[in-house]
């Protein structure tokens, strides 16, 4: 496994409970050092599985001179943005590389990281075979199956979650499928790489429009006094012919933000522009302005200047302690701005940063939530309670519809 995070360690986890010999390489000596410990650095695994892992014969290290002695070759490094928002390959094109060096005859070199469609082969497969000196299909077996972890998802884990499955070649996808027929219950084989490349992007495009769709909903029932929640609430009674979807103060996370950006990308690289996902985004990105705006009207007379704002739940999703592309950050920033002293509180997240600023963290809820001139609930951790929330002294914000009080404010 090349790439030991969020959706690198439940597949590694699998592997060793499968009965394969199992090594992990990762750029990061921290990561291995404290995997080496037997302790664990993400979400959803446990010190326990590390230690069963490691039992199992499970080692991590910097060095790629073990993909030499590996029979599969799994690449799940981050596929983020640079900072101008286009797609990041550099890790990917990295991990490629060592692969390639140290690749063996026969391996089989999966891809899971998610990017745009043509990446395995007009990216990856390059590398592998320049630095390598064998050829992908013939020499080597190449594929990509996208990663489908849900991090936080108590329901669906790798397990019971699809595989899907696409090769360079049908005997690649064949190899490949028999790969991950060990570690799942069902293995979905796409056409090519490239139908699979673009089935993971669809799956994340989907959420980020119909999510801009009721964030714009939100935003027109703010403005003609209707109440956005109830209207969910009945839409979501009719038994077919609709997903409910849920507003909020942003997307963040590692997925929903990004991924468009990788389909957008590409598209418009191809001569091919779609409309509707970038009016999705601009939907999007406008939320936390929002926020910020509807604060600011909630604060009254006196406004956000010198007024004491507290950010509850800072993470991109409930309960996990993830805070890339979080929209708690734009919110702070925009808060501070506008001259807002700003706090937050978060189980999950010991420290944040908006805009280079350090923000101050409240550990203790309930003074908290007495104190500050106006509390912003951007994410419903289980650990919130609502009786507590809804029967503070002072003005509340909830931006995911949960709360009920005669000082609750809806999005």
């Amino acid at each position: 496994m090349v790439g030991l995070g969020y959706a690198g360690m439940p597949l590694v986890r699998q592997a060793c409970r499968a009965g394969l010999r199992t090594a992990g390489v990762d750029v990061d000596p921290h990561v291995v050092a404290e995997l080496t410990a037997r302790r664990s650095h993400v979400s959803g695994i446990s010190a326990a599985d590390v230690a069963a892992m490691a039992d199992a014969g499970f080692t991590a290290g910097t060095d790629p001179a073990v993909v030499a002695g590996a029979d599969t070759v799994v690449i799940c490094v981050p596929t983020g943005l640079a900072p101008d928002r286009t797609p990041d390959l550099d890790p990917l094109r990295a991990a490629t590389t060592s692969v390639g060096r140290h690749l063996r005859p026969g391996a089989l070199v999966v891809v899971e990281s998610t990017s745009f469609p043509g990446t395995t082969d007009d990216v990856v497969l390059p590398i592998l075979e320049r630095h390598s000196g064998l050829r992908a299909g013939e020499d080597f077996y190449l594929a990509f199956a996208p990663e489908r972890i849900d991090p936080g998802n108590t329901r669906y884990g790798l397990v019971d979650t699809p595989k899907v499955v696409g090769g360079h070649t049908p005997l690649c996808a064949k190899y490949c499928a028999t790969f991950y027929s060990r570690l799942v219950d069902t293995v979905v084989v796409a056409r090519g790489t490239r139908e699979a490349e673009l089935a993971k992007l669809l799956e994340n495009t989907y959420r980020f429009v119909n999510i801009a769709l009721v964030n714009e909903f939100a935003r027109y029932c703010d403005a003609v006094g209707i109440d956005v929640w109830d209207v969910l609430h009945c839409a979501g009674t009719k038994p077919f012919g609709f997903a409910r979807f849920e507003p909020g103060p942003g997307v963040g996370g590692h997925c929903i933000p990004v991924d468009p950006l990788y389909l957008t990308g590409r598209a418009v690289e191809e001569g091919f522009t779609f409309s509707l996902v970038e009016a999705a985004r601009t939907v999007n990105d406008a939320m936390p302005a929002h926020v910020v705006r509807r604060a600011a009207a909630l604060l009254g007379d006196r406004g956000p200047a010198g007024a004491s704002v507290l950010l509850l739940g800072v993470t991109y999703k409930a309960d996990v302690p993830d805070t890339r592309e979080s929209p708690a950050v734009p919110i702070a920033a925009g808060l501070a701005e506008l001259g807002a002293h700003v706090a937050y509180h978060d189980p999950h997240v010991p420290s944040l940063r908006a805009d280079g600023v350090e923000l101050r963290r409240e550990t203790d809820l309930r003074a908290a939530v007495a104190r500050a001139d106006l509390s912003i609930l951007l994410q419903n951790h289980t650990g919130y309670d609502p009786i507590l929330l809804a029967t503070a002294p002072r003005l509340l914000l909830d931006t995911r519809g949960r709360i009920s009080g005669c000082r609750v404010q809806y999005l």
